[in-house]
């Protein structure tokens, strides 16, 4: 191939490579919602077209707004997981996060003074990279006793004061418990659950996205 020939190819090879990890926000004005969470909001055991992040972009485009949700959620994450991975996963446009964790601490029986300060830890970032968040609460376990419950619980409307940040206060609100609304395991939600969740949710997202 000719000196020019050469220079050519390894430009459109950049380009093309440099267009294939862009972030898809980038070619439109569109604001971007990013889930960080874990399989709840990963979309564990349901197709993409089924899980939380389709069906909350269908919600919120059908209520007119050009927005594209990311999924940022890894199932089996942990508060700790969540801490260690969140400032590299805030690549690229986020206008806002869904801040979805806890369920698999509680889940450990990991003690709620860390779950509070892995959250806590998480917030103070987001803030300081001025991304508004929608803090979504979890309950423990009734197994788990009533001192455990009221030290975990107590979190996310705690944090959501301390932070000024918008609360959903339970993110499984109408799903737990309830065998037809959720899979074969019992704690994960099946197509009918996620959108009984996405019907209570967007009011939220649509508020801090008009904010």
């Amino acid at each position: 191939m000719p000196h020019g020939g050469v220079l050519r190819h390894v430009k459109i090879t950049a380009l093309a490579l440099l267009l294939f990890f862009m972030p898809a926000a980038a070619w439109s004005d569109s604001k971007v919602v990013m889930t960080f969470g874990d399989s709840l909001t990963a979309g564990y055991g349901l197709p993409a077209p089924d899980a939380f992040v389709a069906r909350l972009q269908a919600a919120l485009r059908q209520a007119g707004r050009d927005v594209v949700v990311r999924n940022g959620s890894v199932s089996g994450d942990t508060t700790s997981g969540g801490r260690a991975r969140l400032a590299w996963t805030l690549s690229g446009q986020v206008d806002l996060v869904i801040l979805e964790l806890g369920a698999n601490d509680s889940l450990r029986g990991v003690d709620p003074a860390v779950t509070r300060r892995n959250l806590d830890a998480m917030l103070v970032e987001l803030a300081r990279r001025k991304i508004p968040v929608l803090l979504a609460g979890m309950l423990a376990p009734p197994n788990l006793g009533p001192d455990y419950g009221q030290a975990f619980n107590s979190i996310y409307p705690d944090l959501a004061r301390h932070h000024g940040v918008a609360l959903y206060p339970f993110f499984l609100d109408g799903v737990a418990a309830r065998p037809k609304l959720n899979q074969h395991d019992g704690l994960h939600p099946n197509k009918a659950g996620v959108g009984v969740i996405v019907a209570a949710m967007t009011p939220y997202v649509l508020d801090l996205l008009d904010r």
